[in-house]
């Protein structure tokens, strides 16, 4: 029988320093999607554990598994995608958008353009999609009133980022718990502990930022423009917010996620069938190819044409080729060896989430890709969580607080990248005003030190997460097994 090599830590890096160049030479050197490059490193980390000592069939068996993990998240996705549309159809997005707009005042433009982002950011359920549409409004305003461009642009991606975090409509909100193994509303609620705290005192600081500016009215035609194309072309009604309202209340009764967001889904459907007119065939093909709509304005068009599972397929490529690639270097022992050394500075439960917190930004730094700040950190410290009988919902937690949360800091990161394209001003310019962004992992850090909303397992719990996971991987071999004999 051939022995298994354990990794050193020269050989465990192999695979992330190729990661890390293929990402940086694909993206920025040939402007290509993360997709390839990261397979590319996948092929190298399947070397390596060649290498070691591992068949091939050891190999597909942790790809296998480790794409099983994500595969809640995958339906999650593609359902939210079906949500978007029907609920752009049906003109509950738009009207969440209207009357959120209202909340505008020139007196108190930086607070209120980070809740007016919010609000854009938890109906779209994407940062860039609320920064690329009203972010770009409020940033010509944030210019007629004078303020300076740098904190509007900070406002503008704190408010943007709240709202992709607590979305359940948010790529990122899925895909933290997904790969921890935890349920989609549990994740949001236990966030909310960390991320309301870090949204108020965002709030406040630019609520004294802004008292210069008051007095200041110019650039309100703007704003009343959108809305007035908005009731031209939807139907308008406080009425339709009573669908998300239902969704919320699903999220508070425990709802499973897809059941909820099934349901979410089918009522937006209900509702721009019968409120705004759209034919049921049109909501068929809505819900696979996402709406569209030719508005005359460019600020709408980027908002409302969006949504569909086909939207969501390049995320759920991606995952699938990030878990494979995480999955062999689990079963290499690559992922162990990593975790090992860093782990040496986690002695307590405040260093363990200081180290993850540590782990997501240098991934948003190295891989420039927000999903692999969250993927990769993500299946490097579960065991190290349960280890310590902490709940995976903590680790869900600081994923986002920290991998989410400080993409759009770093310049060379895809979303610092786009939100400099976007907005006109640069990462470096606009990072010291985006104020959520910086506290968020520093919110993670404290409550790891006092221990305040560090939800523990009890032996139940544990007990069953074990039996769960040997059940995942009985599955995963039987579908390996299948797979064989078909060949």
């Amino acid at each position: 029988m051939k022995k298994i090599k354990t990794p050193s830590l020269a050989i465990a890096l192999i695979p992330i320093i190729a990661m890390v160049t293929f990402l940086f030479t694909g993206i920025f050197v040939f402007e290509a999607d993360a997709h390839i490059p990261l397979l590319l490193s996948a092929v190298v980390a399947a070397i390596i554990a060649i290498y070691l000592g591992h068949t091939w069939r050891e190999i597909e068996k942790g790809i296998i598994n480790a794409v099983t993990l994500a595969m809640q998240a995958l339906l999650i996705l593609m359902v939210i995608g079906t949500i978007i549309g029907t609920w752009l159809a049906g003109g509950i997005v738009p009207t969440m958008i209207y009357y959120g707009l209202d909340i505008l005042s020139p007196a108190y433009f930086l607070p209120a353009a980070a809740v007016i982002c919010s609000i854009v950011a938890i109906a779209s359920g994407n940062a860039w999609t609320a920064a690329g549409t009203i972010g770009i409004a409020i940033m010509g305003i944030g210019a007629g009133l004078g303020v300076n461009l740098a904190m509007v642009a900070g406002a503008v991606i704190s408010g943007c980022y709240f709202g992709d975090k607590i979305s359940p409509l948010s790529e990122t909100t899925n895909m933290s718990p997904g790969i921890t193994g935890v349920e989609l509303f549990d994740h949001i609620r236990h966030m909310l502990y960390t991320t309301i705290p870090a949204l108020v005192i965002s709030v406040v600081i630019y609520f004294f930022m802004g008292l210069s500016f008051k007095g200041k009215g110019a650039g309100i035609d703007e704003i009343t423009a959108l809305q007035s194309k908005l009731s031209d072309i939807f139907i308008i009604s406080p009425w339709l917010l009573l669908v998300p309202i239902v969704v919320l209340t699903l999220i508070a009764m425990k709802t499973p996620a897809l059941p909820g967001l099934v349901i979410g889904s089918i009522l937006g459907g209900i509702v721009a069938i019968t409120v705004q007119g759209v034919a049921i065939g049109e909501i068929l093909a809505i819900m696979v190819y996402g709406f569209e709509m030719d508005t005359g304005n460019e600020v709408l068009d980027n908002l409302l044409n969006n949504g569909g599972t086909e939207a969501m397929m390049y995320t759920v490529s991606l995952v699938m080729i990030a878990m494979s690639f995480g999955g062999i270097l689990e079963v290499s022992g690559v992922l162990e060896a990593l975790v090992n050394n860093l782990l040496k500075l986690a002695k307590s439960t405040g260093s363990l989430i200081t180290t993850t917190v540590i782990t997501c930004i240098t991934a948003n730094v190295i891989a420039c890709d927000q999903y692999l700040s969250i993927l990769l950190p993500g299946r490097m410290y579960i065991k190290a969580y349960r280890k310590r009988r902490l709940h995976p919902k903590n680790l869900s937690r600081t994923l986002e607080d920290a991998g989410t949360m400080t993409s759009p800091l770093v310049p060379w990161n895809t979303c610092g990248a786009f939100m400099t394209a976007t907005l006109g001003v640069s990462t470096f310019q606009y990072a010291p005003y985006a104020l959520l962004c910086l506290i968020s992992p520093l919110m993670a850090i404290l409550y790891g030190f006092t221990g305040f909303k560090i939800t523990k397992l009890s032996q139940e719990e544990i007990d069953r997460l074990d039996a769960e996971e040997r059940a995942l991987k009985g599955t995963a071999e039987k579908e390996l097994a299948r797979t064989s004999q078909a060949f």
